[in-house]
């Protein structure tokens, strides 16, 4: 397959054709930003054993997206996978969505690519692919494309939680994209360009934009912070803990022995979680730190110690434990839930003002988890039912989906799950 460099289109001709061919394959291996590369120079491989976007170091910038299949045919949606698979590779390695490129085509047809990522290096930019239960049993029961009987027994529709206030319009959806990077319009032409491409096959149900990540996946990163001022995902699990990758994100061959496809993927659950954030700002600082249960100057518990300590909820305070038991720590902690444990990917967002003109802002909650049954729904639960934190947050969008492993050389991402 050619590449072609979007710099390089700025050029023109064979030769800047050839300059781009060897800047792309000259920047074709991962360079991580902690290797002394500028991040928007930073290229990750797309095919591989698993998907890339998910251990990925977390980039700046998201745009994610579901979508309806429109179609009944299983040809059809083979085909725009097939498309897809090709395209998000070509953007990812730094050149267009198509093969001929924004301003290289017949001026009689549109071109193949958008043209706003003109001049614009890779950014780091992942695109990661999941499916929805709705692809394979719609919302009446029929089964589109021949699927019903590969569904993963824990790719069943998240449950609605307590407090709960779904927007339907935000939530669900039979496929979906995540597209990060570290600059924006890179991230926001993946997803265009994508959708542009399934036009007819699929429309978009809804989308999410998100900034400054709200967790890290590396390792000696400092960790990111919330809309609420706080430091978020301070026990993430990180892209060098192999074991803990297997034990909690990867799905494993004998894990559902009627969906073995999805071995070495995993499932994406998102919930869209406003916040209110002008109530948040007016209570007191030692109010907010007994709500998370971390000090906000550190992250480190309020048992002591710093960031990474261990919180002690055992350990006494002034006026009962140290840690409040609604504390969110507390109520979110690995050990009340069996050792489970996420790789979260969130994103802060701001969608400008509500109706009382209020910030409709948040966080855009993504994470990725061997089994939701197990890793996520329970964790929620007890989120929504004892967490002091729930006072200022509304859940209004929820979905889950089963994510497929990587795509190998000559693969379009899902091949196992239709071959």
């Amino acid at each position: 397959m050619t590449r072609f460099s979007r710099r390089g289109l700025l050029g023109g001709g064979a030769a800047a054709a050839g300059v781009a061919g060897a800047f792309v394959a000259g920047r074709a291996s991962e360079a991580a930003p902690s290797d002394g590369v500028a991040p928007r120079a930073t290229v990750y491989p797309f095919r591989g054993a698993h998907q890339a976007g998910i251990d990925t170091p977390v980039q700046d910038r998201l745009h994610f997206a579901a979508f309806d299949v429109r179609t009944d045919s299983r040809e059809e949606l083979v085909a725009l996978l097939q498309a897809w698979t090709e395209a998000a590779e070509r953007m990812t390695q730094g050149g267009p969505a198509g093969p001929i490129g924004p301003v290289e085509g017949s001026t009689d047809l549109p071109p193949d690519d958008t043209g706003e990522a003109i001049g614009l290096p890779a950014s780091g930019l992942t695109i990661t692919f999941g499916f929805g239960p709705s692809l394979f049993r719609d919302a009446s029961g029929k089964d589109r494309f021949g699927l019903a009987g590969r569904q993963p027994a824990a790719l069943q529709p998240l449950p609605h939680f307590p407090a709960d206030n779904l927007d339907p319009a935000r939530s669900d959806g039979d496929l979906c994209i995540q597209a990060c990077a570290d600059d924006p319009q890179v991230a926001v032409h993946a997803i265009r360009n994508l959708a542009r491409i399934g036009f007819g096959t699929v429309a978009v149900r809804w989308s999410q934009l998100g900034f400054g990540r709200t967790s890290s996946t590396t390792a000696g990163e400092d960790t990111p912070r919330n809309l609420f001022g706080f430091k978020d995902g301070t026990a993430n699990v990180k892209s060098s803990e192999a074991a803990a990758l297997d034990e909690h994100v990867w799905v494993g061959a004998s894990d559902d022995p009627g969906a073995a496809w999805l071995a070495g993927g995993s499932y994406l659950a998102a919930r869209r979680i406003n916040m209110t954030i002008e109530v948040w700002d007016r209570q007191p600082l030692g109010e907010q730190e007994n709500f998370v249960g971390r000090t906000k100057d550190s992250g480190a518990p309020l048992s002591g110690g710093s960031e990474f300590t261990e919180p002690d909820f055992d350990l006494p305070g002034s006026n009962g434990p140290a840690i409040p038991v609604d504390a969110h720590v507390r109520v979110v902690h690995p050990d009340l839930h069996g050792g489970a444990r996420m790789l979260r990917r969130g994103y802060n967002f701001v969608d400008g003002t509500d109706a009382l003109g209020g910030l409709n802002a948040g966080l855009f909650f993504i994470a990725y988890v061997r089994d939701p049954r197990t890793h996520f729904i329970p964790i929620q639960n007890a989120m929504a039912t004892g967490d002091a934190l729930m006072e200022y947050l509304k859940f209004t969008g929820s979905a889950l989906f089963a994510v497929p492993p990587g795509a190998g050389r000559g693969e379009y991402v899902g091949q196992s799950l239709f071959t």
